[in-house]
């Protein structure tokens, strides 16, 4: 057993140090949306609150769908680069780049002329309303200028560069904090802008982030090889298809899952405003580990996407295992965390003690759930890097909207156990997504074996 640990060891490493930048990138996503709802919680109230909450529940759907798009990118990148077809990838990234601000425009419009009036009939309190609309429109501004630090960041990484996008979206966190709180206050001589203060500061944020991601993919020399046939102006159809072909399917398992999460919270606002807002704390805290995990998932993608471009099983395989074992292991401490301090997180966010009581408690139900969530992610990363995305697409819907959205309503409205039965039938989702993706993943490099054994 121990000698059988030692051959996984290189290939744990290995996708440890790809790893840890993504893992850090993709938090970093995360924590300006953390930052919205401490900022907000402390500075602005409960009501206040629960209009994030609403808020990122709509929009991070759309914002999901602009991340899934643009992660066709990278395993397409990985599989040109293990092939050593070099000029492919700036042919690729040119496509992408078009796709992804298309998207983005696309996305906008629909948040604008549909999200923007769907809002007022989700059954809502409408003081929530009254504060979220403002706050939706201008975090809406923000889509195109992710999707374009979103092209450079998933081209970068599909080469195995890193840590540039990792520095970027931490100094752009830094930047989100001071400038949300100043605005949410009032700082400096700026009007105090509550709610909608959080907006401007992530708009700004990203922007930003753009601009200095697209820096340095065109100024390094890392990349010179690799940019020798970029031209914005020469959109490929049948390439512009590859990437969606990839891009899509991943964009709806993303729609899929945090949709699911999306609808909960909608349910858990018809509840009360104080059972939002603690769905809000809880669902921040787990999306934060979610999205470490999804960094992991990142490095699975590049790994096996490079072994199944070079056709070596081998090493595909060795990247698979070592990628589900580093997810156990985080999200096991993840769990651990979330048990035994569910009474104190909820504190981050908040001061109401009402809140901080029903989060504590959706907190376990989250502990409980944690190794499913990492698993399916990185099942989802592993397949993406093979080019198998329509199978999971299937699993992901059936997983969350036919059994774990339905079940979360029966439990949570029907039977009136109240937001901890949304929970439940969420966690029966993520199970279900955790145990059909490991299967098709092994069904998956069977065949691939079968074909190309190395």
């Amino acid at each position: 057993m121990r000698q059988g640990f030692k051959s996984y060891k290189p290939y744990a490493l290995s996708t440890l140090v790809l790893a840890g930048p993504v893992v850090i990138s993709q938090l970093g996503q995360m924590l300006v949306q953390t930052a919205d709802s401490i900022v907000v919680g402390h500075f602005a109230g409960t009501i206040p609150l629960a209009a994030v909450s609403l808020v990122h529940s709509v929009f991070m759907i759309v914002m999901v769908i602009g991340i899934g798009i643009s992660y066709g990118l990278t395993p397409l990148i990985a599989q040109e680069n293990g092939r050593k077809n070099h000029a492919e990838c700036g042919v690729l990234l040119s496509n992408s780049l078009f796709i992804n601000i298309l998207s983005g425009l696309l996305l906008f419009c629909f948040v604008y002329f549909g999200s923007m009036a769907a809002i007022d009939h989700l059954g809502q309190d409408p003081a929530v309303v009254r504060e979220a609309k403002p706050y939706l429109f201008i975090l809406s501004l923000s889509i195109v200028p992710l999707m374009v630090f979103n092209t450079f960041k998933q081209f970068a990484e599909g080469l195995g560069f890193t840590r540039q996008a990792m520095n970027i979206t931490i100094w752009g966190n830094v930047l989100n904090v001071l400038l949300a709180i100043v605005f949410v206050k009032g700082l400096f001589g700026v009007a105090p802008m509550g709610v909608s203060g959080v907006g401007y500061a992530t708009l700004i944020d990203r922007c930003l982030m753009g601009i200095v991601m697209g820096m340095y993919v065109f100024r390094s020399v890392n990349f010179t090889r690799y940019l020798a046939q970029f031209n914005v102006w020469h959109v490929g159809w049948v390439r512009c298809f590859a990437l969606l072909k990839i891009g899509a399917p991943v964009a709806m398992q993303y729609v899929f899952e945090v949709g699911a999460f999306a609808a909960a919270a909608v349910i858990a606002g018809t509840i009360g405003a104080n059972e939002q807002a603690a769905h809000q704390v809880a669902i921040t805290l787990a999306a934060t580990t979610y999205m470490m995990a999804s960094g992991i998932a990142s490095a699975a993608t590049i790994k096996t996407g490079n072994s199944y471009g070079n056709r070596n099983v081998f090493r595909l395989r060795r990247f698979a295992s070592s990628s589900y074992l580093i997810v156990l292991v985080f999200m096991g401490l993840s769990a651990l965390l979330f048990t035994v301090f569910n009474h104190y997180l909820p504190w981050i966010f908040t001061s109401d003690t009402v809140v901080i009581g029903i989060a504590a408690q959706l907190l376990i139900i989250a502990g409980l759930f944690q190794l499913f969530d990492g698993t399916q992610v990185v099942g989802l990363g592993i397949l993406r890097g093979m080019g198998d995305v329509n199978i999971p697409t299937l699993i992901t819907f059936v997983a969350y909207w036919v059994i774990g959205l339905p079940v979360a309503y029966l439990l949570g409205i029907v039977m009136d156990i109240g937001v901890s039965g949304i929970w439940y039938g969420l966690t029966l989702g993520l199970l279900t997504s955790s145990v059909l993706l490991y299967a098709r993943y092994r069904r998956v490099v069977a065949k691939f074996r079968l074909f190309h054994h190395t």
